[in-house]
């Protein structure tokens, strides 16, 4: 047969049977040989690990509350965010692009809308149209033509006098803006500058 061992009240002294659980005299809840707690104690516990459990509630719902999207991306519990692809933009030049520069058309005038034409010498027209130049001694001749400004192409030619080409008395050279003569023979011939459906030719005597 089992015995019972009797356990003292630690608040009254009082011996009683270890089979409860409370003293039967002064009401003592027993937690161990010789040691009791007082009800309120006990709601008291309960109550402060109840506030911990609240506390610690309220910390993660505040944590998750303010938890930035980069921040819940770090640790790897959002999703990825996909960044969409940048189109092209169309119609943009490239920066070292330069349109060509537009060439304005200058207005010309039709060739057969010359209305005289002058061989000059020294920028003035020949008197007579007569000049006499010794022979070796090379001369530079111009032309006038009018309108000023006129884009008509000038044209030069030689022009025999009598028995002797012209070839054999002179020649000359196409310069910028006329022609240079240079004679090598004595004899008359003739020099013919025409523009458009304008002529006029001088004499040339190489002495």
């Amino acid at each position: 047969m089992a015995v019972v061992n009797e356990v003292k009240c630690a608040r009254c002294d009082r011996k009683y049977s270890g089979v409860r659980s409370r003293c039967p005299y002064c009401g003592a809840r027993r937690i161990g040989r010789g040691k009791y707690t007082e009800d309120s104690e006990n709601a008291k516990g309960k109550m402060l690990i109840g506030i911990l459990i609240m506390a610690v509630f309220a910390v993660g719902a505040t944590i998750l509350l303010f938890t930035t999207p980069s921040d819940a991306d770090a640790l790897g519990e959002g999703p990825a965010i996909v960044e969409p692809e940048e189109k092209p933009e169309e119609n943009v030049l490239p920066p070292e692009y330069s349109p060509p520069p537009v060439e304005t058309p200058t207005p010309t005038i039709a060739p057969e809308q010359v209305t005289s034409i002058v061989i000059t010498y020294g920028g003035n027209p020949i008197r007579d149209n007569d000049f006499s130049q010794p022979k070796g001694v090379p001369i530079e001749l111009g032309v006038r033509v009018e309108p000023v400004g006129i884009d008509a192409p000038v044209e030069w030619s030689g022009v025999t006098v009598g028995d002797i080409e012209w070839e054999d008395i002179y020649e000359f050279t196409l310069v910028v803006g006329g022609i240079r003569i240079e004679g090598h023979e004595a004899g008359i011939a003739r020099i013919k500058a025409s523009a458009g459906d304008m002529e006029t030719t001088v004499i040339v005597r190489i002495t």
